[in-house]
């Protein structure tokens, strides 16, 4: 059963949300910051600092963490409310790969040295994260990695390679998997680690995708020492502190809102562009797939009130959390060719000069799209998922 209403106390809660972004938001034109390094003037990153520091002093950043490391200890409703507003008002999450992902790590299996050096950095922004996961050889079955962690008394000598890593060229510092073990099961020979990026022996390359621009990056790692106070929890159970979850609200109502807003904003560009352009205004068929774009993103929301209703009643979503994923990626492709429908064949130029398709972000924008059904998880381990834990089949 999914509750959509709000208590007399979540509804008081929203409403004091809801006055903090209208009085400490940089923004509310819907299309928020880049928060990319370099992609903001001056100007800009002052506003945005000072709304970091709003949100760091209400614990914020990090509301799933305990208030007694900067987070805000709410309840799974309250962080559904908390990132249901700042996405309606086109603020989205600022913390990125520390607070989602590390600090909880971090929180469990740290060491007070460890949480003492980067939990508050991680909340101020100090410093930004990458995760080194994927290999060459190691994408959906990631425990098969093979880059190798040796140890040198008081150190680990790293060599290996990891691919498709988000933000590495930008990033400060990482968290990584490496083999410690190479004779034990594949699972049990794990170890989890710290780096510094800048370490010597450290090569980035960004790889540049077929819609120009370069997100992922190869990484290389060639005898960098990484000192064994870096190692987070045993040496060689790196694999389940990798896997440690936390208890905080993972429904996806972000996305599922900008998704909405998205396409308002998509159509309203459409209702501007002069007739002789605007295949909205020509084709009908494009109406109605407008139509069913914007019931899409209604059953996207649909998936993240389950989601959070399921946490609220201390339940583990599994394959609904499949189900949103699988759903949510391929609903953001169809979106992407609703985009290059919209503008006719002018939607198919990259030409960055042309006005007639958004200088080429219609185009962009559906090469982009495409790795959404293989980042995450693939389309097809989402349906393996929901085919043997949902629906009970037998595996193939």
């Amino acid at each position: 059963m999914v509750d959509f209403t709000d208590t007399k106390e979540e509804a008081t809660f929203r409403t004091e949300v809801r006055d903090f972004i209208e009085e400490n938001s940089p923004r509310r034109d819907g299309e928020g910051y880049g928060f990319g390094r370099g992609g903001m003037n001056k100007e800009a990153r002052k506003a945005f600092e000072a709304w970091r520091d709003a949100l760091v002093e209400r614990g914020w950043i990090a509301p799933h963490w305990p208030e007694e490391y900067g987070g805000a200890g709410l309840s799974v409703k309250e962080q559904f409310i908390l990132n249901q507003e700042l996405a309606e008002a086109g603020t989205g999450n600022v913390g990125g790969f520390g607070v989602m992902m590390l600090g909880p790590t971090l929180i469990i299996h740290g060491t007070d040295e460890q949480k003492e050096e980067h939990l508050s950095a991680i909340l101020k922004g100090e410093v930004s994260w990458c995760q080194g996961w994927s290999e060459p050889g190691a994408g959906s079955d990631l425990a098969s990695l093979q880059t190798r962690a040796i140890r040198d008394g008081d150190d680990f000598v790293i060599n290996g390679q990891k691919i498709w890593t988000s933000g590495a060229q930008l990033a400060d510092s990482m968290y990584m998997l490496a083999r410690t073990d190479p004779d034990a099961p594949k699972h049990r020979g794990i170890s989890f680690f710290l780096l510094d990026m800048k370490a010597p022996g450290v090569t980035v390359r960004p790889l540049e995708q077929m819609s120009g621009q370069a997100g992922f990056n190869e990484v290389f790692f060639e005898d960098v020492r990484v000192s064994s106070k870096a190692m987070v929890g045993e040496e060689n159970r790196g694999w389940y502190v990798g896997a440690t979850l936390m208890d905080y609200e993972r429904s996806g109502i972000g996305n599922s809102v900008g998704t909405q807003r998205r396409l308002t904003r998509l159509l309203n560009t459409a209702k501007e562009l002069p007739q002789d352009q605007s295949m909205l205004q020509r084709n009908n068929n494009v109406r109605l797939t407008f139509a069913d774009r914007f019931i899409d993103a209604a059953i996207a929301l649909l998936f993240s009130q389950r989601i959070m209703s399921m946490q609220d009643r201390g339940q583990v979503p599994n394959h609904e959390a499949s189900m949103a994923k699988l759903f949510s990626s391929e609903m953001g492709q169809r979106i992407s060719a609703l985009n290059i429908m919209l503008f006719g064949l002018y939607g198919n130029m990259m030409d960055r000069d042309r006005e007639e398709a958004q200088k080429g972000a219609a185009a962009r924008g559906y090469l982009q799209a495409v790795s959404a059904t293989i980042a995450g998880g693939t389309s097809e381990i989402q349906r393996n998922i929901i085919a043997t834990r949902g629906l009970g089949l037998p595996r193939g």
